[in-house]
């Protein structure tokens, strides 16, 4: 997954009316400015209730769900091997959002203030805060990936990303 695929797919979510916040590595790169590592795919948190509009436009360009572990996330991907791993998140009145899990007594939770704006390849984009993608990699064990992450986050922001 490139940074020119990354907007690309924005720019889909876009004219379909779909919001989307980029989480993830991606989410962790924009929040930097900067590309720190390749990419495999893509985490996207979305609005649930636009999920219709948003996999009608994905599907426009090949993607295909090929994962399902609804409700909590669900992957789509495309001919050329590129992964969306899609979070859908519903809103509530004061701007947090859920997002359910496998575990209906555990939903994640999204504070208000998560939804940020960071950049990818000069552009804008919408991403989830330091504390969010720091909150998201806790509770399980951290692969080489997750400890790469938090260290960029760490050396950036001077944050304790945990591990």
């Amino acid at each position: 997954m490139t940074s020119d695929d990354v907007l690309s797919i924005l720019s889909l979510a876009r004219g379909a009316g779909a919001d989307v916040w980029i989480a993830g590595g991606w989410g962790i790169d924009a929040l930097i400015g900067e590309q720190t590592r390749d990419h495999r795919d893509l985490d996207l948190a979305h609005r649930e209730d636009q999920e219709p509009a948003l996999l009608a436009a994905l599907a426009t360009a090949g993607y295909v769900e090929t994962l399902d572990w609804r409700p909590a996330r669900f992957v789509v991907s495309d001919p050329r091997g590129r992964d969306i791993d899609l979070h859908p998140v519903t809103f509530r009145p004061d701007g947090s959002a859920v997002q359910r899990s496998l575990d209906p007594a555990s939903p994640y939770l999204y504070p208000a203030d998560c939804f940020t704006t960071g950049t990818i390849g000069g552009a804008g984009v919408p991403c989830l805060s330091v504390d969010q993608q720091i909150a998201f990699h806790q509770g399980y064990p951290p692969t080489d990936r997750d400890r790469a992450d938090m260290a960029q986050l760490r050396r950036v922001f001077g944050v304790d990303a945990g591990y």
